[in-house]
């Protein structure tokens, strides 16, 4: 690539790609994205001293990298991503959740769909060879971040509707959901929020551009489909770029999503100082939820055995701190697992419980296996045991077609709303 054309790579330790809305007195602009003859800036580098400084480069650039080491005094923002360090992220903890799960959970089904409606489009449009529209993915993107600041739960839930003919659309929605919810996990603002969910739903649209027989092959790849297969990060990359009015940060994520930390990544092998942390969000993301899934070849892993894969390569592959926030926030017991009690109850999890991560918020909806019964909501950090003296306490997860259990007959029947509302059964007294 030209040095002086619209480089996405991070040069070195030292420099780091901001978006311009984040300026802050006292950065050094080292780089810009787009050469310097193209702007009307006197000297290639120089500090931000004033506001009117920082509203030259917003007029002129979207982003630019910007070199702490030359800096007058370290900003707030740039002290948070330089790459989410360990000592960081042991210091930070979640926001408190703005409203209940059963104010949300309506609602997030609602955004849920529409948001999945809208991601299926845009790849069907990409195939067509039509432009991403920017804005509707933005807008789609906010509902999630506003539903996911409300109640984690409710969203995440919906990451276990999947169907296996449907994996690509419904894996970068889930990803997009997954990425806000590890955002939130470390504290980042809204506005962050919104753009590591753009990231998320955006980062395989590459793959619309792969043949479908190569995409959609039921079997392992030959030596000569896995680097048509691998193009894809190129290839959405280069689709992205041409996208009018999306989020910068998005195309890097797109191009770096399956790079390594120990370099042994792809397409361009780069450093772990070269891996943005967004793209180091995303690929944790993208890697838990396709491990997790169902594929025409082959079953989903239990989110036990996917966090053990996730944490085997840790360090060498994924970015080991954010790879614990990313377990923290799921919980033992995700919400929508299927869990067997020790009771022999069959149920689901609806809300993981932040202090009893042993102990989450469930709804029981067999008897026992295959034997279904009058649905109730339990929250297992207030009771130990039902009315028979039966335990409570979670024995096994179970995959949704060992019990026949559909979670998609929930959401579309109103149950949930149902139960939480008292108009079908009242949740089990705790006294």
């Amino acid at each position: 690539m030209d040095k002086n054309s619209n480089d996405l790579l991070i040069d070195s330790v030292e420099l780091v790609k901001i978006d311009v809305k984040n300026l802050k007195v006292g950065m050094f602009v080292s780089k810009l994205d787009r050469p310097w003859l193209e702007t009307k800036f006197l000297f290639q580098g120089f500090e931000l001293r004033n506001q009117t400084d920082i509203e030259n480069v917003q007029k002129q650039c979207d982003f630019v990298f910007i070199d702490v080491n030359k800096q007058s005094k370290v900003p707030q923002y740039v002290a948070r991503n330089t790459g989410y360090t360990k000592d960081y992220l042991e210091h930070v903890d979640p926001p408190g959740k703005r409203t209940s799960f059963k104010q949300e959970i309506k609602r997030a089904g609602v955004i849920h769909h529409k948001a999945s409606s809208l991601v299926k489009t845009f790849m069907e449009e990409v195939q067509l060879g039509r432009p991403i529209n920017a804005v509707a993915a933005k807008k789609a993107v906010s509902a999630c971040v506003d539903s996911v600041l409300n109640a984690p739960d409710a969203l995440l839930l919906m990451t276990q509707l999947k169907k296996r003919d449907e994996y690509t659309a419904q894996h970068s929605m889930n990803v997009c959901i997954y990425s806000i919810a590890l955002g939130r996990q470390i504290n980042l603002s809204t506005e962050e929020l919104n753009n590591v969910g753009l990231c998320g739903m955006m980062h395989d649209m590459g793959k619309m551009l792969v043949p479908l027989d190569i995409l959609n092959k039921p079997g392992q790849l030959t030596t000569d489909e896995l680097p048509v297969m691998q193009s894809h990060t190129t290839k959405g990359w280069n689709l992205l770029l041409k996208t009018s009015g999306l989020y910068p940060g998005a195309i890097d994520v797109a191009h770096m999503h399956h790079e390594r930390l120990d370099g042994a990544g792809y397409p361009r092998k780069l450093s772990a100082e070269q891996i943005t942390p967004y793209s180091r969000i995303v690929a944790i993301a993208d890697m838990y939820d396709a491990v997790s899934s169902d594929r025409v070849y082959k079953p989903g892993k239990s989110h036990l055995e996917a966090i053990k894969i996730m944490t085997d390569v840790s360090g060498g592959h994924l970015d080991p701190a954010l790879t614990m926030k990313f377990i923290e926030c799921l919980g033992i017991y995700p919400a929508g697992s299927i869990v067997e009690l020790a009771s022999g109850q069959i149920a689901l999890v609806l809300e993981v419980n932040p202090k009893a991560k042993l102990k989450p918020r469930i709804m029981i909806i067999q008897e026992k296996l295959n034997k279904p019964c009058l649905e109730y909501v339990v929250d297992l950090a207030m009771v130990s045991q039902n009315v028979d003296g039966r335990q409570f306490a979670i024995k096994r997860v179970l995959r949704p077609e060992e019990c026949g259990v559909d979670l998609l007959n929930y959401l579309q029947g109103g149950l949930f709303e149902k139960l939480l509302d008292g108009g079908l059964h009242q949740e089990l007294d705790q006294n």
